[in-house]
Parts: structure tokens; C-alpha cells; sequence
């Protein structure tokens, strides 16, 4: 086989023992890489109905078709488990030289089942396994433990995959770091602490072959050439932060828990004022000619050196959403959760719910008791001290960081059990993750994307505010198109997360981001790098096939069409300032939409998948345990 090793890893922590899998290129095929390869492991591994923490919840981790050939943005790889956020699939992406290097020593993906009495380094050493003991490496943040693995191992190529403090303390919402990017959203850093897997370390030393270099080269100059113009100007310039002011112009901007979409403070946290004051490079994943992450360090103040890679996502939940607008405070709530390990977004978010709970009355000061706040705080909006103690208490599980630390659907139900309050109705998530930066009060389209994603509300699983904020629909109103277009989003970005390739590519082919300009030059590379002969029409159904994948595991444990719903504020209480001000999406319009959804996925009624349609994808055995 060109392109892949045609070899599945599996390393069992509890019996300290490996085994290889041979897969059919027909296979391949099917499920090609990314989180459709790594969900598709999922099923083949994990057991029916266990607990996330449970050793019978493997690690699945898939490598791209692309990684560690000239294709641009193709330096990626899927992580997929169980999730100890929502109980259903938990998939990631995360991109740079690990994924090159697994590449390398010959695996395209590697399967990590059981739990480890003791904490482990996995090594990984092309064709051998090493079990390392990883006690020396415990407390240490994401960076240091890579950089303590280099030098222990006296070899500056090992790539690694960490957890930290957050992640071995099982913070619910942890993170897996590699190279400095964050395989996050899902807690798949808890689940590597639940099994004492401190790190997974690679060195590969092997080349890649492909079926065609010469066409493979020459396709890829040409998609270099076109990233370095105007298509991808915004990532490189200012990267992902320049949404800031354009959705508060929209009346899109999370503000206070979601309370609003505007924020009067925006100026001094955009992205635009970021670049001026706070920014010290650009830093490109592997593979990458765009080079978005923004690396911005505190200058002066309390905060002076905190530093770290800065994207909207996490810079809207550590900012307007907290309702501080210091950038310097925003950059150090993000540098603790990234060197920690932690999920900047679930982390600012649970941050922001706690603040309305305390500016409510249901939370008091002495709940925040703390060794460095011996009396307690108070957690207001805006309160930039206290908004840092928090991440810093949830970061140690100490005190109620213990409790924060679950997340804001169990930190919720908690709290109103022991105090018969009603915070769920701010309790801002789905399946119980928290959403994205997008205040779908004003985006009907998006709202439906949030509402059905099968890892919980996700910008990059579904791109289903495109057409809300474009204006190819009125992003107001509810009709029959909704449906559709959720579909047709999350299906074509399934299918970079399936490659997978950066996003932030997808202009760069004809300047056009739609299926037209972007598929015929995807069969091209897959063809030139496995030697398959591929068609145009062979590509819709890879992201399809993708996610419903997924969509089957989430069926297998336990998931109804309640599932699929929006945090109670986004239905109940419109925004009252700002562009989108009086806007919501009601339980109702909601329920119409999954309707136009499921219709248009094929699926019935209740969001079952028939068994036809799974075995038209090339699933008969998943027809058999789940469909209908």
C-alpha cells in the first residue's frame, strides 16, 4: 500500500503487552484517517455501555493520509474515546510533528486499551514499544513534559502527546498537548489520567511512500503558493482572534455567560488590538504554510510573562464572556489552561457560570475559599484576580475547583440538588459541552448544528453559521432549508476532519471554500498518494460515512432525540441588546428543524439511522447492532 503501513498498534497498559493488526486496503478505503479512522476504531474497541474512565474505554488515536508527505495543512491526527463530558463519541484533531513522527515509525494508527498501576511513558520506537516509568514527570506542564522526554531520551526528533497537572488530576474537560497544539473539547486528558498514561513519545525514522511524487509535488507547490496570498491573509495576519469585533457587530459576541451578544469592552480585547500590543510571532503547525497561531505575551503588570498561542475561541471564553476586557488577564487564564492542560473554552465557560451563580446569590464569597484567598473571594463579572484564582483552583482541584472542574453540566446539577436553586437555566451546554463562540440566539442554521453534533455544540464539526452570517438564509427565521444545510456543513467538514486537513486550506484550491473548488483537487492528492483511482463523487461520502460513524457509537450508548437540544437559555431568554437583540430559538422551531434534519440525513423520525443507509456507507456489522 501506498500512503499507509496497512498496520494497527495496540499496546495494553494493565498487561504491560502489544499486538499488531493488519488492515484490508479496502478498509482504508472506508474510513481513510483522522476521526473517521479513529471513531471507527472506537467501535471496533470499546465496550458497549462502560464508564469513560473505565479501562475497557481504550485511546484510539488515527493518522492522516497526508502525514508527512508535501501536502499542505496535512500534518494531522485524530484522538478519539469515549467521553467523559457527554457519554458519547469524544472526537479530536490536533496537527504538527507527532503525527509526522507516528507516520514515520510505521503505524497509522494505535489503539491504547486498559489502565496502568503506575504512571507510564509510552515510547514508541518505530517497530518497539518501551513501557517508561513517567513518576519523574508528574506536576509537570504540557511543554516541560515534552521537553523532559527529548532530553531524557538524549533525542530532539521523539514527538510526544502529554497530559498535565489538569489531566492528571482528572479534570473533566483536560486536554492531550502535542507540539504545543491541544487535542481538546472532550476530556480525552481525564481519560489518559484514569489509566496513568502520562505521555505517548514517538520516534520514526522510516520514510513514506507515495504512489505518485512527482504529481503530489507539483499539486502541493501550487496549494503552497496559493496559502501564501490573499485566501488565508486573515489566519496569517491576525489570526482566528479577528472574529472578535466582527461578531459583536453582529450581536454574536458571547458576553457575561451568554447572557448578551455585545460587548462594550470589545476594543481592547480584538484581535486587532492583541496584534499591537501583545504579540510576539506567528507559529505554523507542521506542514503548514499559514502559520495562524498568534503566540501574545503579557508584557507588564501582574501577569508579566504569561505567554501562549491565541485563537478566538478560547480569547472570547477568557474575555467577554468573563467580562473582563484586559487582554493581559485573557492571556493568562489561556496560558494556565494550555499549560496545564486544560480546555481553555470549557474552562472560561464553567468560569462564567460560576460568576452568575455568585452574582445571583447563590454562591457566596466563603465557597471560595482558597490557600492563597484564605476568606474567600468574591467571583464577579469583570473581577480579573478572581477570575484567575478560580482557573488556578480548578487547575489543582482545590476547593470548589473540584467541583468546576467537572464542567457546567455537573457543577449545575450538583449545585441545585444541594441548594434547590435553578442555575441550570445559565448552565451554558449541550450533551454536556460547552458550546462554541457563537451566539446562536441570532444564527438559526447554527443553532440546529449545535443541537445535533454528535460530540456536543462544536464550530468545527459543523461550519452551520456560514450560512447565517452569509446571508444565503435568514438568520432569524426557521424554514424547511435548515435542515439541509446542517447536513451538507457538517458532512463537508467531516471530511477534512477525515484526511484530515486544516480548514484554513480550503480557499486555497480555486478561492472558492464549497465542494466545487475544494473536491477535484482532494481526489487528485488522495489518488497521487495511495495510487487509488478515486472520483469526484467518491468524496461526499467519506464525510458522510464520518459521521455517521459517530453518530452509530452515540446510538450504541444510550443517545435519544432529547439529546439533541440547545442550553436552556438559548430557548428561553432573548438577547435584549445589540443586532440580535430579541432573539431566540424556541423549543418548538427546534423540533421542526431536527425534523428537516433527520429528513435530510435519511435517518427517521427519531434520529435512528436505517439499516439500508448504513449499509450503503459499507457498515453491515454496525446495521446489524443499531439499525432500524
Amino acid at each position: 500500500m501506498f500512503g499507509y503501513s496497512g498496520k494497527v498498534l495496540h499496546i495494553d497498559l494493565t498487561e504491560r503487552k502489544t499486538w499488531v493488526e493488519e488492515k484490508t486496503e479496502d478498509w482504508y478505503k472506508l474510513w481513510i484517517g483522522g476521526v473517521s479512522m479513529a471513531s471507527r476504531l472506537c467501535w471496533e474497541n470499546i465496550k458497549p455501555g462502560c464508564d469513560a474512565y473505565s479501562p475497557e474505554n481504550p485511546v484510539c488515536i488515527a493518522n492522516g493520509v497526508f502525514a508527512g508527505t508535501p501536502v499542505p495543512v496535512g500534518g494531522k491526527y485524530g484522538l478519539a474515546s469515549k467521553s467523559p463530558m457527554t457519554g458519547f463519541i469524544g472526537d479530536s484533531l490536533s496537527g504538527s510533528w507527532f503525527s509526522i513522527a507516528l507516520k514515520r515509525a510505521g503505524w497509522d494508527a494505535v489503539v491504547i486499551h486498559g489502565a496502568s498501576e503506575s504512571w507510564v511513558n509510552v515510547f514508541i520506537d518505530d517497530q518497539r514499544v518501551e513501557f517508561r516509568d513517567a513518576t519523574k514527570l508528574l506536576g509537570l506542564g504540557t511543554f516541560e513534559t515534552e521537553e523532559a522526554i527529548r532530553e531524557a531520551l538524549a533525542d530532539d526528533q521523539v514527538r510526544s502527546a502529554t497530559i498535565g497537572p489538569a489531566g492528571e488530576k482528572m479534570v473533566r474537560y483536560a486536554n492531550v498537548t502535542n507540539d504545543g497544539r491541544q487535542a481538546g473539547r472532550t476530556g480525552h486528558g481525564s481519560v489518559w489520567g484514569s489509566k496513568k498514561l502520562k505521555a505517548v513519545s514517538v520516534r520514526g525514522t522510516h520514510g513514506i511512500q507515495v504512489a505518485d511524487p512527482k504529481t503530489l509535488n507539483e499539486l502541493s507547490f501550487n496549494i503552497t503558493k496559493e496559502a501564501q496570498g490573499p485566501h488565508t491573509s486573515k489566519y496569517r495576519i491576525l489570526g482566528t482572534s479577528t472574529n472578535v469585533l466582527n461578531l459583536n457587530k453582529l450581536g454574536l459576541l458571547p458576553t457575561r455567560n451568554y447572557q448578551e451578544g455585545v460587548f462594550e469592552g470589545v476594543e481592547t480585547i480584538s484581535g486587532e488590538f492583541l496584534h499591537e500590543h501583545n504579540k510576539v510571532k506567528t507559529i505554523a503547525c507542521a506542514q503548514c504554510p499559514i502559520a495562524c497561531e498568534q503566540m501574545s505575551m503579557v508584557k507588564a503588570g501582574p501577569w508579566t510573562g504569561a505567554m501562549t498561542g491565541i485563537e478566538y475561541e478560547c480569547l472570547f471564553a477568557n474575555s467577554s464572556n468573563l467580562g473582563i476586557d484586559d487582554i493581559n488577564t485573557a492571556i493568562k487564564l489561556i496560558h494556565i489552561a494550555d499549560s496545564s492542560g486544560m480546555d481553555a473554552m470549557s474552562m472560561g465557560i464553567t468560569i462564567s457560570w460560576a460568576m452568575e451563580t455568585f452574582e445571583k446569590g447563590i454562591f457566596k464569597k466563603e465557597d471560595f475559599k482558597c490557600e492563597k484567598f484564605p476568606e474567600g473571594f468574591e467571583l464577579t463579572f469583570g473581577n480579573s484576580e478572581a477570575a484567575v484564582a478560580t482557573a488556578e483552583m480548578i487547575r489543582d482541584r482545590e476547593g470548589i475547583g473540584k467541583l468546576l472542574g467537572e464542567g457546567t453540566r455537573i457543577a449545575s446539577l450538583t449545585i441545585d440538588e444541594q441548594r434547590g436553586s435553578e442555575t441550570y437555566k445559565w448552565a451554558m451546554h449541550s450533551k454536556g459541552l460547552e458550546p462554541a463562540g457563537y451566539e446562536a440566539r441570532g444564527l438559526k442554521t447554527f443553532s440546529l448544528g449545535s443541537a445535533v453534533g454528535t460530540r456536543g455544540p462544536c464550530h468545527n464539526r459543523t461550519a452551520a453559521y456560514d450560512p447565517d452570517i452569509q446571508g444565503e438564509v435568514d438568520r432569524f427565521s426557521v424554514d424547511e432549508k435548515r435542515g439541509m444545510l446542517a447536513k451538507d456543513t457538517e458532512e463537508y467538514a467531516a471530511v477534512y476532519d477525515t484526511l484530515p486537513l486544516c480548514k484554513f486550506i480550503r480557499r486555497c484550491f480555486t478561492g472558492k471554500a464549497d465542494r466545487a473548488g475544494a473536491w477535484p483537487t482532494i481526489v487528485k492528492l488522495i489518488n497521487a498518494t495511495t495510487g487509488w483511482d478515486l472520483k469526484y463523487e467518491d468524496i461526499d461520502p467519506i464525510g458522510e460515512r464520518a459521521h455517521t460513524i459517530k453518530k452509530a457509537f452515540n446510538i450504541r450508548e444510550g443517545w435519544k432525540r432529547s439529546d439533541d437540544t440547545l442550553p436552556y437559555r438559548w430557548m428561553h431568554d432573548p438577547m435584549t441588546k445589540g443586532p440580535s437583540a430579541g432573539h431566540f430559538t424556541s423549543e418548538e422551531e427546534l423540533e421542526y428543524m431536527k425534523d428537516t434534519y433527520y429528513e435530510a440525513k435519511g435517518w427517521t423520525k427519531e434520529g435512528l439511522i436505517p439499516k439500508s443507509k448504513l449499509i450503503e456507507l459499507g457498515m453491515p456489522d454496525v446495521a446489524e447492532q443499531i439499525g432500524v
